[in-house]
């Protein structure tokens, strides 16, 4: 059936600024190399017989590592190299572990210093301080733990720099709540690089680049309610809602062309392997769409049929993907979307109607919460925005679900 959502969206003018965890679970977790690596990085372009980077092979005594600055290089390693693994997070080398050159693995990251003195020819190192794939992996882990149970996400309704506070709206229907977050002088503050869903990518930035309409996610210590939290960590940036029909796809470059339906503009989407898709059920969008109109009691549920404004939402204590709808009931339309099925770029077609929060730009964006099968939903834009923004960032989202399954 051919849905005219253009024509349902003509009124919608207003453009949406929103985050993501983003997305990448980049939101969801901490620096994972810290001050020796990190102070190594602000030094490694003065001093280039220093450079950080990721192991990608290993042949022989021969070390291939994808530099963070200039791309692959190769590096002998000698016997007398002295070779360290430390912890990430971890301050100094004072407890740093020796380790042997067997121990390395591709995938693991590694600050390589390079032997002034080696003979022309193969560069090779004079000492490795390594991060283990897997040690990051157990700390990417612990982290996201720590984010889904310490933290909050929403929209900014407005900063009092002043005060150093942020206020914040989360949740949608029922589960709406304001949020107040806290912070001082101590509090981490980030902001995201533009075109970039990458926590390692965000940069410092102080409380008066956070504005309204800006997605945000905190860490710290909340109240009981979780409606304040002292913060020790923020996270924010200025993003995108899109929504419109798929015009034409490109697997080779892993993009696909929709024309956004605000701002009428065709619109090229870079898909990632961080990017989060699922796609929605027919009966579980017409339901999610009743809810969100506030037209919940009444509606049967029936395949195929339009559900009309005065009539739609799914039975009173009807349950689907884990919430239950009916009257003013409890229920968490979010949860649902955690439970809709995942796609891959392969699953979406010529023609199918997509919703996604992007990366921000003019005609150039990255997803990174994308939702098909969304038609019912773009007949009540402004509530369905809303729920996918929360979405995005809130602490029980599917981005959080996804990466930890």
């Amino acid at each position: 059936m051919t849905w005219p959502v253009e024509k349902r969206l003509m009124k919608n003018k207003t453009k949406i600024r929103i985050s993501g965890w983003m997305v990448t679970m980049g939101l969801l977790i901490a620096p994972l190399i810290a001050a020796p690596m990190a102070h190594a990085q602000g030094t490694a372009a003065a001093a280039p017989n220093r450079f950080l980077g990721a192991i990608t092979a290993i042949a022989g005594d021969t070390l291939t590592v994808k530099a963070d600055a200039d791309g692959i290089r190769q590096i002998e390693v000698p016997a007398t190299a002295a070779i360290k693994r430390i912890a990430p997070g971890q301050k100094d080398l004072s407890t740093a572990e020796t380790i042997q050159f067997s121990d390395l693995a591709p995938g693991d990251r590694v600050l390589v210093k390079l032997d002034p003195d080696a003979p022309a020819g193969t560069p090779q190192a004079l000492q490795i301080v390594a991060v283990k794939q897997a040690d990051v992996a157990l700390k990417q882990q612990k982290d996201r733990e720590d984010w889904q149970r310490r933290g909050v996400g929403g929209l900014v309704k407005n900063v009092d720099t002043g005060a150093s506070i942020i206020v914040l709206t989360s949740g949608v229907g029922a589960a709406a709540k304001t949020i107040t977050v806290h912070t001082t002088k101590a509090t981490m503050l980030k902001r995201y690089a533009p075109a970039s869903v990458s926590y390692d990518a965000a940069q410092p930035a102080a409380i008066d680049a956070i504005h309204a309409g800006d997605q945000l996610r905190a860490r710290g210590t909340k109240n009981a309610d979780g409606t304040e939290i002292a913060a020790e960590e923020v996270v924010s940036g200025t993003f995108r809602n899109i929504s419109g029909v798929i015009g034409s796809l490109d697997p080779a470059s892993s993009t696909f062309v929709v024309k956004d339906l605000t701002t009428k503009k065709q619109m090229t989407i870079h898909v990632t392997p961080d990017a989060q898709m699922r796609r929605l059920p027919e009966m579980m969008a017409r339901m999610l769409a009743a809810r969100l109109q506030g037209t919940s009691n009444g509606y049967s549920g029936a395949r195929g049929g339009n559900a009309p404004a005065a009539a739609g939402g799914a039975a009173p204590g009807q349950r689907v993907g884990g919430g239950q709808f009916g009257g003013s009931g409890g229920g968490d339309p979010q949860q649902m979307l955690n439970r809709a099925p995942a796609i891959q770029l392969a699953d979406l077609k010529k023609g199918d109607a997509v919703m996604l929060v992007s990366t921000d730009g003019a005609t150039d964006v990255t997803a990174i919460t994308l939702l098909a099968g969304v038609e019912p939903l773009l007949e009540a834009p402004a509530a369905s925005q809303s729920l996918l923004n929360n979405w995005s960032m809130n602490s029980g989202s599917g981005m959080a679900e996804a990466a930890a399954q």
